[in-house]
């Protein structure tokens, strides 16, 4: 079990802040700073915004579909030279992208750059860090995603600056720069290998780990925990992409729509803080409970938030808290319920429906918005999904379930 927290050792201190660093820069590089850069790149290159973020899905559907590869390859050659592997990948996408003069290359760009996410972000560096961090591993990743939500805070400004004074190309190139120059040899040089496991399937070859997938984690527990995840993704995903158009919905006016949402990312760091200060001796299947309830309590809050701003300001303080602390329990749940053995790919296979989830969730929301429904119907939808998340959640982490307790597993 994992459920009480181990204090990070002095020698994992210097890893976290590698990781932490780099969360920064490859989630606000890859992930963010699209929702700045799109406008003036569909301006210049005479596309439509739906055909550049279009691209953009495209990426997220690449990175689902990459995911269990790049988790079995972290398994097999360690963290440090995939995640390298990746960044290496994103700064050429980045490149592209700076400069593609019409669909066919911003369209490779994004396409590589999915690559890229499912290498460099947090479902690459959550294993990465499993191999290094031993019985502290909850604690070094919970100080992880404190780094982490940072990443648009100081990638929106970034990018905007940039693009005011010089354009959009250079700022997808300044961003490129900076996976190459600082991304990169921070993963190369800052990271350790992790301990090398020798067995006789490895034919003598010290340099390949080989590992083992508990049965477990191919059974119905992990199809329901995949299922809850997934749909948490979906809600997350749309809550981006939507979630002021549906503020400003339910009759709120612009700027409060915005503080509202503009609260979500500040929040988010909050949930985050509060697991880490006071979650200490809380099961992570708990904390996880908690943040699946959390998130339907906003989605209630946000379906009725024209009867009072108060309620939107309620549904940025729980949704935000819950989805920060929610990344934690994606990083956490599964080694508590499945054991570490063949962690990357565990984690690499629930990943991939979510990023499926995450890519299809604005268009989902689009074509309801196309059909006439409004975003009247955004709120109910979400808060049923969230629902259906919970229940999922909590079947997969009941105790006696395919044949064993919970307590054996980990």
């Amino acid at each position: 079990m994992i459920a009480a927290r181990t204090a990070l050792p002095a020698s994992m201190v210097r890893i976290v802040v590698v990781l932490g660093l780099t969360q920064i820069a490859t989630w606000g590089s890859l992930y963010y700073s699209i929702a700045v850069l799109a406008g003036p790149m569909a301006a210049d290159l005479g596309l439509s915004r739906s055909l550049v973020f279009g691209a953009f899905s495209a990426a997220l559907l690449v990175s689902g579909l990459a995911s269990p590869h790049v988790g079995r390859a972290i398994d097999r050659l360690g963290g440090r030279r995939v995640l390298a592997a990746g960044t290496l990948a994103g700064a050429t996408a980045l490149a592209m992208i700076a400069l593609a003069q019409g669909p066919i290359g911003l369209f490779a760009g994004w396409l590589l750059a999915g690559i890229a996410l499912a290498a460099t972000t947090y479902d690459a560096a959550f294993p990465a860090l499993n191999q290094l961090a031993g019985s502290a591993y909850r604690t070094a990743l919970t100080a992880l995603t404190l780094f982490g939500g940072l990443a648009s805070t100081a990638f929106w400004p970034l990018v905007w600056y940039i693009e005011q004074q010089a354009g959009w190309r250079m700022a997808w190139g300044v961003s490129a720069a900076i996976l190459l120059f600082a991304v990169l040899p921070a993963f190369w040089f800052g990271l350790p290998d992790p301990p090398k496991v020798q067995t006789a399937a490895n034919d003598g070859d010290p340099g390949v780990a080989h590992v083992s997938i508990p049965a477990r984690a191919q059974g119905p527990a992990f199809v329901r925990l995949a299922g809850a995840f997934t749909l948490g993704a979906f809600v997350f995903s749309a809550i981006g992409a939507h979630g002021v158009g549906t503020l400003v919905a339910s009759g709120l006016g612009a700027d409060t729509a915005i503080l509202v949402a503009s609260l979500i990312g500040p929040m988010q760091v909050v949930g985050r803080i509060l697991e880490f200060s006071f979650a200490r001796h809380v099961s992570p299947l708990r904390v996880g409970t908690l943040a699946f309830a959390f998130t339907l309590l906003g989605m209630l809050l946000l379906w009725g938030a024209g009867l009072s701003p108060w309620l939107a300001f309620g549904f940025a303080a729980c949704y935000g808290a819950a989805n920060g602390v929610m990344t934690i329990v994606r990083g956490t749940v599964p080694g508590e319920l499945f054991g570490r053995s063949g962690y990357g790919d565990t984690m690499g296979r629930l990943a991939r429906p979510a990023f499926v989830a995450k890519a299809g969730a604005p268009l989902v929301i689009a074509f309801l918005l196309d059909d006439g429904q409004g975003y009247d119907t955004m709120a109910p939808l979400l808060a049923l999904t969230t629902a259906l998340a919970l229940g999922l959640y909590l079947t997969a982490i009941s105790p006696g379930r395919d044949g064993r307790a919970r307590t054996d597993l980990a």
